[in-house]
């Protein structure tokens, strides 16, 4: 039984890593799914008569399932086992965008949105830890540098793409067209990707209890999860908002969409440069510090400081790029602090759950800070500068707990 179990987690090295490539593509497949809405709301207005409180509902209806699941859901994929759990929320969004597509019913809509909330976090939440049981340490932070800009490249992609068939058809055939896209997906991940190793039953498991105990137990699991929470609530703000900051300065919204597509898809860059960074020995806490303090500087510069209209896209392009460093260096620190290594996914399950709740929260507070100063944009800073301001200490408890395991010179 143990030969068995080996040989299952044991994949030819280029096929393990050409499977833990392809499983980034799916990742970058279900954030399809979250950022479909944007351009196709003026559509679902006009057809559903939704108002702006209602539409801001379709909006947020898919960090429902992160904001209240993240944890049950990592739970239960450590009983039904990770490959499994992707291949189940391929199916559940595949099932939700089709069905959402074909009932003509605005409640149905949400409902189903709410429902791709679920299989987004049943797709994202494995596969860190799918990755990690597939590349050797010494691959592992590059690809999982690659891993942490899943979002901002699957909304580039969304953003511009969605807007070209939306002009040919109706938010239906996107929404039909992306359920095709993830039953590929789903197939592809089937065979590609080496099966959940098998289980000796008279090895003792941990209880789902203990393992959410030792988990939430863990004061590195909570600082990378809150560091999470807080940079996914400014990030999510400051890019939702674009488009309506750009038309609030006569940019038309097709402009307005290609440059917020831009400034998304530069986070890329950032994450892809985290890989590299912790690849060559840079502490993780110390990206953290300074892509967050970037994000206040940059933030302040577009906001703030009263530039011209191109050095605020400037300073917003490398808010986004530079912030970047934070995602990918959080989920090589979610894998590497987890207490355990039974706990890996529901490490990454916790900060996927405080994610949605930065995300869910995030976009309302700034909201809420501009209504104060009576609509005036500038004083958006202040509001995504605390967020970042509280990361920045947590990063900074990061590094007081884990100096010992920095490289030294």
């Amino acid at each position: 039984m143990p030969h068995t179990a080996l040989e299952s987690r044991a994949p030819e090295p280029q096929a393990a890593v050409r499977a833990a490539l392809f499983l980034v593509l799916v990742g970058m497949c279900a954030a399809l799914h979250i950022w479909k809405v944007p351009p196709a709301l003026p559509q679902l207005q006009a057809e559903f008569r939704l108002s702006l409180v209602e539409s801001g509902f379709l909006l947020s209806a898919v960090q429902f399932g992160g904001l209240l699941l993240g944890l049950p859901i990592a739970l239960a994929a450590e009983r039904i086992g990770l490959r499994r759990c992707v291949l189940t929320g391929l199916a559940v969004l595949a099932a939700a965008s089709m069905l959402g597509a074909w009932l003509d019913s605005s409640l149905l809509v949400l409902l189903f949105r709410a429902a791709e909330g679920c299989g987004v976090l049943m797709v994202a939440m494995p596969i860190p830890a799918l990755i990690r049981r597939l590349v050797p340490p010494e691959r592992l932070s590059r690809i999982m540098g690659l891993w942490g800009s899943y979002m901002p490249l699957g909304t580039v992609i969304i953003l511009l793409t969605g807007s070209w068939i939306l002009s040919m058809g109706t938010w239906q055939l996107l929404w039909s067209l992306l359920s095709v896209l993830t039953l590929c997906c789903l197939l592809l991940t089937a065979r590609l990707v080496p099966p959940d190793p098998a289980t000796d039953p008279g090895q003792p498991r941990d209880s789902l209890g203990q393992l959410a105990r030792t988990t939430l137990g863990s004061a590195n699991v909570w600082l990378v999860a809150l560091i999470f929470g807080v940079y996914a609530g400014q990030w999510m703000a400051v890019i939702g908002f674009l488009p309506t900051i750009y038309a609030a300065q006569g940019i038309s919204g097709t402009t307005a969409g290609l440059l917020t597509a831009i400034v998304a898809g530069a986070n890329a860059i950032g994450n892809l440069s985290a890989g590299r960074l912790l690849h060559r020995g840079v502490a993780g806490w110390q990206l953290l510090i300074t892509g967050l303090a970037t994000m206040i500087l940059c933030a302040y510069a577009a906001f703030g400081a009263g530039l011209p209209a191109p050095a605020q896209f400037v300073a917003v392009l490398v808010f986004s790029m530079v912030g970047g460093l934070v995602p990918a260096t959080l989920f090589v620190l979610g894998l590497t602090l987890a207490p355990t290594p039974q706990t890996a996914s529901t490490t990454i399950g916790w900060m996927q759950q405080c994610s949605s709740l930065g995300q869910f929260a995030g976009p309302p507070f700034v909201a809420w800070v501009v209504n104060r100063a009576g609509g005036d944009w500038q004083w958006t800073w202040t509001a995504t500068a605390a967020f970042a301001a509280a990361g920045i200490v947590l990063a900074a408890l990061i590094g007081l707990r884990t100096r010992s395991a920095a490289p030294t010179r």
